[in-house]
């Protein structure tokens, strides 16, 4: 199976292989002569069911994530039981195709999601900070700030992320002072952290028209209107989502204004992340705006 990046970049690779592939006539065999095997060509299947995208969770800081939540308030998401597997099964991942996007596209690259726990490993700065700010949230520490330029920043912590452990240590039951506690207690060299990534979001990669334009519009980060024919439309950008990265940098609280001149001022291709309004909107009412607002790292982050 192919996958690609945009609509955009499927349609020009069907097109190159359909180029390819066009039928050649040859002369009737003869003895010791051969018929090449025609080029394998297969059509891209429905998955056979999409896990949950927070398949291990009941709920996202106290938001209940039940089939009948998400039908109501989040149409066009479906939750299918997460299969439950004896014994891991090495496969062979799907085939990456870009040929409108690029191969190594940096937006692309450091704006994919994946769902699941990953590790983080982490270290203080010179003035002994790690450069986050955690919060209770619901018997569960999540992300509530992450600080420009800290090694928080730079490992690749983002807000919402939720973390499970510190060092080996389970968060659930924990309070937000001892959390932040753990973290001034422990060495300055290496502090492990087992964190899930925020629910329901996914990327969108688009290519700009003649005019600079991938044809959607937003009021504070949230997709109101699309524009009919327009590449936004095209790869599927829902309204009622709230963007909270342009090309893997994020922009959570950052002004309109601001958020503009990154699209502006990307390529011909941008990558932009987004969740469901209905997430997002309980996600920032669980937190400090205004700590959002006044110190929220919008860097753009290391591949």
């Amino acid at each position: 199976m192919s996958l690609y990046p945009s609509l955009e970049d499927m349609k020009v690779d069907q097109l190159a292989r359909a180029q390819h592939s066009a039928p050649v006539h040859h002369h009737p065999a003869v003895a010791g002569g051969y018929a090449p095997a025609p080029h394998p060509t297969s059509a891209p299947s429905p998955q056979a069911g999409y896990a949950s995208l927070y398949p291990s969770l009941g709920d996202y800081m106290g938001l209940a994530l039940t089939p009948d939540v998400v039908e109501a308030n989040m149409p066009g998401y479906t939750m299918i039981p997460y299969p439950q597997q004896q014994n891991a099964v090495a496969v062979q991942g799907p085939k990456y195709i870009a040929p409108v996007t690029g191969e190594n596209n940096l937006g692309v690259m450091r704006a994919e999601v994946k769902q699941g726990i990953r590790e983080v490993v982490l270290c203080k700065n010179s003035a002994g900070i790690v450069g986050i700010r955690l919060r209770h949230i619901s018997q569960g520490i999540f992300v509530s700030l992450v600080a420009k330029d800290t090694p928080a920043a730079l490992g690749g912590l983002r807000f919402g992320d939720q973390v499970l452990q510190i060092n080996g240590k389970n968060m659930a039951g924990c309070n937000m002072n001892d959390a932040m506690d753990m973290l001034r207690r422990a060495k300055a060299d290496r502090i492990t952290m087992a964190v899930r990534d925020r629910p329901f979001e996914r990327t969108i990669t688009m290519q700009k028209d003649s005019g600079g334009h991938v044809g959607f519009v937003y009021k504070n980060g949230k997709i109101t209107k699309l524009v009919k024919d327009s590449s936004a439309a095209r790869n599927g950008l829902l309204t009622d989502h709230n963007m909270v990265e342009v090309n893997g940098q994020n922009v959570v609280s950052m002004k309109d204004d601001n958020v503009e001149r990154l699209l502006t001022g990307s390529g011909t291709t941008i990558t932009i992340t987004v969740m469901p309004t209905f997430v997002f909107e309980h996600m920032v009412k669980c937190m400090s705006t205004g700590l959002m607002k006044g110190s929220m790292d919008h860097s753009v982050p290391d591949i």
